[in-house]
């Protein structure tokens, strides 16, 4: 049973496990055995850069349930000096995921990068400050932030998404 994370929890339609995906090449893929137990969209500059969107949505792992099981040879990282380090298809670019350098089992995975429904919705917008003149952040209701989610918002959130 997943964790109840405050604002963070806004769980979709029961989901069928385990949860795949994998790049737009193919080369690369993945499952995860647990439902997610997060999501949220960053607006940070750094993942409007990296994405070449407006805003990025990810999904907190449940640790331990992140497999790759096609491809690991294809993944390139990228440790940015202040952040978790990006995990990339060396083949075509499709962002895949992030790992906490200080512990791999702190993972977010890139919501687009799922075969289906990923059974979680995003639930917070954080770094909006940031967030890119020329695609106005939607009145969807979700408490925005203007960086990081904050610890008294979801404790757990901010350990486990880390710097964007």
């Amino acid at each position: 049973m997943p964790r109840a994370l405050g604002i963070l929890r806004v769980v979709a339609p029961e989901v069928e496990l385990p949860l795949e995906g994998g790049c737009g090449c193919g080369a690369v893929r993945f499952r995860i055995d647990a439902p997610l137990e997060a999501a949220a969209y960053c607006h940070c500059t750094r993942c409007q850069r990296r994405t070449g969107t407006a805003s990025q949505a990810s999904g907190r792992v449940v640790p331990g349930s992140f497999h790759v099981t096609e491809g690991e040879e294809a993944l390139r990282r990228w440790m940015p000096p202040d952040g978790y380090e990006k995990v990339f298809c060396g083949r075509c670019g499709s962002a895949l995921y992030g790992e906490n350098p200080e512990d791999r089992d702190f993972i977010t995975v890139r919501l687009g990068a799922f075969d289906s429904d990923p059974g979680i919705r995003p639930a917070a917008r954080q770094f909006v400050a940031y967030a890119a003149a020329w695609e106005p952040i939607p009145d969807d209701g979700l408490p925005r932030f203007d960086e990081r989610i904050p610890p008294a918002s979801a404790d757990c959130w901010h350990r486990a998404l880390g710097p964007g």
